[in-house]
């Protein structure tokens, strides 16, 4: 049976790592809608729903440094677990308030900013882990399967989350709770390692900013990760899809719960694909080219009327952006030296969390002013424009072959 299992998740230490990470995941998306629902309910103000995501998002560029520095300076396991304990006492505190019955909005504003500050502190050192744990030769499979329990949460957790939350709230954050022990019992479990400078002097400005000078410096390492942050920024349009369920395809809840979700299987099947059988073209051309496919698909999805050509074009766009991620993250975790990690890694984890943010407040934005459809097709049409663009502004990029011949930069 464990011969059967993709080859990154029979080594023991990633097995771990990676139930933890999905223990972790179910139990925030399963968190999210529970405290969606009742936030809401509070004022039946959307304002207020902003407001919990703002608290969660502004630890991250505040700490995103000293997270990166105390990763290359502190076990990573070490780092991973207070995180994860972190977390856990925020859902403790969320299950009292759910059994006591509280109505106001700071208990989850305040739980929300907590919970960012564990975010932004562990995630650099969590997303190193993999690399420290794992052999080269193995990294590509193994980042897949890191997305591929990312996906898992994504689309697993709000449906459990919103059927429990039905028959009974605490019970959501009960099994929360417990999943979150699982996660931090598998962390606990890993193999000790010190951290790569463990044993050197306090850091100053230079050591600070070493993960920003280094990804600045590396052309094809900035030009992946800017890509994908425009990707994001300027072509991802399911926050539309509330308006295109009810304005423009007409199919209701369950189409738009359809729309929300088709994204995230199609990235688990790509996931999936990868994690047994990772890319062996050239990653560089690659990547640009699903990048021009998810802006095809944008497109298309932003043109259509017709709900299972929505589905198939929002499936496709998540099948290619999952590529893309599986390209970026490998590559960022093979071309950086081990010491560097913690600190590139944060770097990269507020592109992520930027362009997330800001991506839907700017399709929002741009189809207030010229309508939901053309600012659809205006970003897919502009994803395109970059990638034939990218390969002029950064040609290593376009020259980058495949990611099992990536050497340490």
């Amino acid at each position: 049976m464990r011969k059967r299992l993709p080859p990154a998740l029979q080594d023991r230490a990633f097995a771990f790592l990676w139930t933890s990470s999905l223990a972790n995941g179910l139990a925030a998306q399963m968190v999210a809608v529970a405290i969606g629902w009742q936030v809401y309910s509070i004022h039946r103000n959307p304002l207020d729903l902003g407001l919990v995501g703002l608290a969660e998002f502004v630890p991250l560029p505040i700490l995103a440094l000293p997270a990166g520095q105390i990763a290359d300076r502190v076990s990573r396991r070490t780092i991973a677990a207070v995180s994860i304990a972190l977390s856990l006492a925020t859902v403790g505190v969320l299950l009292a308030i759910t059994i006591v019955g509280v109505h106001r909005l700071w208990p989850f504003l305040t739980v929300g900013a907590i919970a960012g500050v564990a975010s932004a502190v562990g995630s650099p050192a969590t997303r190193a882990l993999t690399p420290e744990l794992m052999p080269a030769e193995l990294l590509a499979g193994a980042v897949a399967l890191r997305s591929v329990a990312s996906q898992i949460g994504i689309v697993a957790g709000p449906a459990l989350g919103g059927v429990i939350f039905a028959v009974d709230p605490v019970a959501v954050y009960a099994l929360a709770v417990a999943l979150m022990v699982v996660a931090l019992a598998a962390i606990v479990a890993l193999p000790y390692r010190a951290a790569p400078l463990a044993d050197q002097p306090p850091p100053d400005w230079e050591s600070l900013v070493a993960g920003v000078r280094f990804i600045l410096r590396t052309r094809m390492l900035l030009g992946a990760i800017s890509l994908d942050l425009f990707a994001v920024l300027l072509g991802d349009s399911i926050a539309l899809a509330p308006v295109f369920a009810r304005s423009i395809l007409d199919v209701g809840p369950i189409g738009l719960g359809a729309l929300r979700t088709a994204p995230s299987l199609g990235a688990l099947a790509a996931g999936l694909m990868l994690a047994r059988k990772p890319l062996r073209r050239r990653a560089g051309p690659a990547l640009l080219a699903v990048i021009a496919t998810f802006g095809a698909a944008m497109i298309i999805f932003g043109l259509s009327k017709w709900l299972p050509l929505s589905l198939a074009a929002l499936a496709l766009s998540g099948f290619v952006d999952m590529i893309s991620v599986n390209i970026r993250a490998t590559t960022l975790a093979v071309v950086t030296p081990m010491a560097l990690q913690g600190r590139v890694n944060a770097v990269e984890w507020v592109f992520i969390g930027a362009s997330n943010e800001l991506g839907a407040f700017e399709s929002g934005a741009v189809a207030s002013l010229i309508g939901t459809v053309p600012a659809v097709v205006l970003g897919g049409g502009l994803m395109l424009g970059i990638a034939a663009t990218w390969p002029r502004l950064f040609p290593e990029l376009s020259r980058m072959g495949r990611l099992d011949q990536l050497q340490p930069a």
